[in-house]
This record gives C-alpha cells, sequence and structure tokens, in this order.
C-alpha cells in the first residue's frame, strides 16, 4: 500500500482544486451602472439577485467596503420565523420565510434551511394572553402556528426547566413549525453567486465616501475606487444606515446599538429546535456543528462597533440558564458583536427618499436576517418599478410623520 505524507496529501488537494471556478467575479467598477447597491450583506445581494432576475436589470454593480457577508449577515444567529404581531410585518416576513422554503434550489446552492420549528416561551398570564392574541392574528393572516401548554413543550424539549418552582415558570408556549435556521454565511454567497452569473458586478473593498447630488436627482458616489455614476443608488447597509444617509443631507429616525451573541463548546444534538424567552430575556439554539447559538437584546449604548459589553453577555448566560440549568457546566467558546439600527417602532424602513433616485432599506433592528430573501425582493421591486410594492408601501419613510407606526416590540419578543 502506497503511504503519503501529511505535505503530499495537501499539495494533491491544492493541485486537485487548482482550476475550481470562483464563486463570483473580481471586476472593476465600470464608469456608470443602471443601479448601484451600497451594501454587500444578504439583503443588498439579495436586492442585486432580484433586480436581475424578477426586472431585467443586468447592470448593477453591488459595492461593499469589506468583504462579502462581513456585516451582520454573518454576526447573526440564524433564526427564521413569520410570527409577528400586526398584519404589515408578518406578511412581509411570510414573504420571506416563503422564498426561504425554496432558496436552496432557486440559487442551486445550499442555504442549510431546517425547519426545526421555533418556540416562543410564556411564564405569566399576561404572556400566554399576548401568545393567543399572536397566534389568533397569524391564524387570520394565513400563517402558521399554534399554542402549546407546558406538557407539549416538555414533552418536545425534554432538558428545558418547566418545575413550577422555577423562578420563570413555563406556562406555554407559542410554536411556529415551519420556522427554524438556516446558515448565514451561506445565505451570502450562494445570493452572491447567483447574482454574480446574472451580470451583476460584486465589488469588494469599495467604500462609498459621498453620494453625488444634481439638486433634487442622485448622480451616483464617491469611492475609495473612484467615482462611479448611476441615477439609482439603493443603500442597505444594517448599522451604518444613518452614516451613509448624512452623506446625501438625510437623517433618519435610528438608532444604531451593538448586539451579541455567543456559542458554546461543541456537543452531541441536545436541542433539536429553536427555544426563545421575552420574560427570561434569551434565546437558544443548536447548530449542525453541535454549538448552542445563544444570544438576547442589544447593548443599551448607542454605538458603531462590532463589539458589546461582558455585562450583556453575562446576563444572557444567566437567562438561559434558568431555562436549561444543566447547560451551566457547558464552556463557551466564543462571542461576536455586529451593528444594529434599530427604528421607534421596531419595525424597517424599506423605501424611497426625498432624492429623486436614492431609496434606503434599513432599520431592521434585531430581525433581519429572517427577512434577507422577502426584504432583497420587495427592495429590487422599489428601485426598478421607482414605487413600493403592497408588501414594503406601509414601512415607507414618510410614516414617521403621519404616525401610522406599526409598533413591534411586543412580538420582536427577545430581539429575535
Amino acid at each position: 500500500m502506497k503511504k503519503y505524507s501529511g505535505l503530499s496529501l495537501v499539495t494533491g488537494a491544492l493541485r486537485h482544486n487548482r482550476n475550481w471556478q470562483p464563486a463570483w467575479r473580481k471586476p472593476d467598477p465600470k464608469r456608470e451602472y443602471d443601479a448601484i447597491i451600497v451594501g454587500g450583506g444578504g439583503h443588498g445581494l439579495a436586492t442585486a439577485y432580484y433586480l436581475a432576475k424578477e426586472h431585467g436589470v443586468r447592470n448593477v454593480a453591488v459595492l461593499e467596503k469589506g468583504w462579502i457577508g462581513g456585516g451582520n449577515t454573518g454576526r447573526n444567529t440564524t433564526i427564521v420565523r413569520s410570527n409577528y404581531l400586526w398584519t404589515e410585518a408578518s406578511l412581509l416576513y411570510e414573504k420571506s420565510l416563503k422564498l426561504w422554503e425554496n432558496l436552496s434550489q432557486e440559487l442551486n446552492y445550499n442555504v442549510m434551511f431546517s425547519q426545526r420549528g421555533v418556540y416562543n416561551l410564556g411564564h405569566t398570564l399576561q404572556d400566554m394572553r399576548d401568545i393567543e392574541r399572536r397566534v389568533g392574528a397569524n391564524r387570520l393572516n394565513g400563517i402558521d402556528a399554534e399554542v402549546v401548554n407546558a406538557e407539549q413543550v416538555k414533552q418536545a424539549i425534554p432538558l428545558i426547566n418547566t418545575s413550577p418552582d422555577a423562578r420563570y415558570p413555563i406556562l406555554g408556549a407559542s410554536l411556529q413549525r415551519r420556522g427554524g435556521v438556516a446558515r448565514h454565511d451561506a445565505v451570502a454567497w450562494g445570493f452572491a453567486r447567483a447574482a454574480d452569473a446574472l451580470g451583476v458586478d460584486i465589488i469588494e473593498q469599495c467604500e462609498v465616501t459621498a453620494v453625488n447630488r444634481d439638486g433634487g436627482q442622485v448622480t451616483g458616489v464617491e469611492t475609495t475606487r473612484g467615482r462611479i455614476a448611476s441615477k439609482k443608488i439603493g443603500v442597505v447597509v444594517a448599522g451604518n444606515a444613518s452614516v451613509l444617509a448624512s452623506m446625501a443631507d438625510l437623517r433618519l429616525p435610528i438608532e444604531s446599538h451593538p448586539l451579541q451573541a455567543f456559542v458554546s463548546e461543541p456537543l452531541k444534538p441536545v436541542l433539536d429546535t429553536v427555544v426563545m424567552s421575552g420574560a427570561v430575556h434569551g434565546y437558544i439554539s443548536q447548530s449542525d456543528k453541535g454549538e448552542l447559538v445563544i444570544g438576547a437584546g442589544i447593548d443599551a449604548y448607542l454605538g458603531y462597533g462590532q463589539r458589546g459589553s461582558f455585562q450583556t453577555i453575562e446576563h444572557t448566560m444567566e437567562a438561559i440558564i434558568q431555562l436549561f440549568p444543566m447547560f451551566s457546566r457547558v464552556r463557551m467558546l466564543r462571542s461576536w458583536g455586529g451593528i444594529v439600527d434599530v427604528c421607534p417602532d421596531a419595525c424597517p424602513i424599506i423605501s424611497k427618499t426625498p432624492v429623486q433616485g436614492l431609496y434606503f432599506n434599513c432599520g431592521w433592528g434585531t430581525g433581519g436576517f429572517k427577512a434577507t430573501p422577502g426584504s432583497g425582493w420587495v427592495f429590487a421591486h422599489t428601485i426598478a418599478q421607482d414605487r413600493p410594492h403592497e408588501l414594503n408601501a406601509p414601512f415607507d419613510l414618510n410614516r414617521f410623520t403621519t404616525g401610522a407606526l406599526i409598533d413591534e416590540h411586543g412580538a420582536a419578543a427577545v430581539a429575535h
């Protein structure tokens, strides 16, 4: 039998992979495009993909100041659900969930979408009343939702603490069986590859430094790789939306906060669903690698740093141990932070602006990942048609003037 050294195996693997095609091209920016998308995260890439696929707008550039998926897309906890309270929000997230259900096939890229169900726990009588109200609202909108009692929760999640003597006793939960998790970076890679195949230019290491205007019309952007002209610019930059808006002399009603999460050391499979609790203030799932993926709410202070305070991590750990005392013996592996922009009503802005040809998609707060395909789908429509789709019309910037807010703070539960 022939023996191989470790070096020869590595050399052989590199030689075997030498002719693999890049997932997307590395083009130099053109001088002008029909549309520019600022932000190379999931939402921005999805917007570019649907612009090309659904609307035939293929002379499109995605400008990313770092690398694809290096922002919030790669810094979240991957939860997908659509069981929001108000009709406007629930229909938008349901559109996204339906796209998720066929996304791997559409992109020909495994985004590892796993419909393992999402439980939102209730710990008080008021929690259960709110759960019943939300489940009823979901059903009226054709969205799957059900109320389960404490015994059903324990049967589905044997490790959870349902003792009536617990500090936060579990009375029941809402359950959306179609909800679940997906592989966050795979979503960015899948949309990037699919958009590139349709002719979209994905330009990394290209930071926008100014937005150019001719009176009330946008004309292009200044970047670290030169001036790029376009009469349609869609901005999808998560926590940095207010920074880009200020370049166009706009002020948005958003605040940017750090949002942290962390994972444990890998374990054998012990949790095959997603568990969330607003009262205890934490949520948890288990990744395919065995890590417990854990998060909670935003840090209280404003900032643009992709980090946070350890106080929030400690608070989150305490919450999860309340639900799963056994996990007190598990070691933390790593933590990270993202930047989220939060609107006063916990709903996004997907809108035209007073500047002709300038569009903003921002303010998703802590729930942006689950909306990735749906957000791109409606934003592409808005840019291509210069008018909102009926699904994102309620999320117009003008609602903060008219007062027609969509208050999803309750249904947003614990950040996700």
